[in-house]
């Protein structure tokens, strides 16, 4: 299934990230999951978020930039081989992934990808 993403860039400094957290339990949005990636002047945050928004309204609101973008999260058994066989899938979808990150919970793992083509992915997985 496809859901919204927010991408939001942060100065490399301590404290930013924490910014960000502070401000979304504020306004009662819970954050689902997330990835950080860095370089060394800036990072950029991925969220998945309980409210779309108004996570972007807040952060905005709060002088962050903040990008919204489609991904496609789905879930499987959290257990040994699991991605493997939708990782196959996709490659034999030609899907390519731009990112993913992952997390599990219980008997369940849950995936975000974001692949250069959605469709595509979307129908590799059907």
């Amino acid at each position: 299934m496809t859901i919204k993403q927010l991408s939001v860039f942060l100065e490399n400094k301590t404290g930013r990230i924490n910014e960000v957290t502070k401000i979304l339990s504020r306004h009662g949005i819970n954050m689902q999951a997330f990835s950080m990636a860095e370089t060394a002047d800036f990072g950029i945050l991925r969220l998945i978020v309980s409210d779309v928004d108004k996570a972007v309204e807040v952060l905005r609101g709060e002088d962050f930039a903040v990008m919204l973008t489609d991904v496609v999260y789905m879930h499987c058994p959290n257990e040994a081989g699991a991605l493997a066989g939708i990782l196959d899938r996709l490659a034999q979808g030609e899907v390519a992934i731009e990112y993913m990150y992952a997390f599990a919970e219980g008997d369940m793992a849950h995936i975000v990808v974001r692949p250069t083509h959605i469709e595509q992915c979307e129908k590799a997985l059907a």
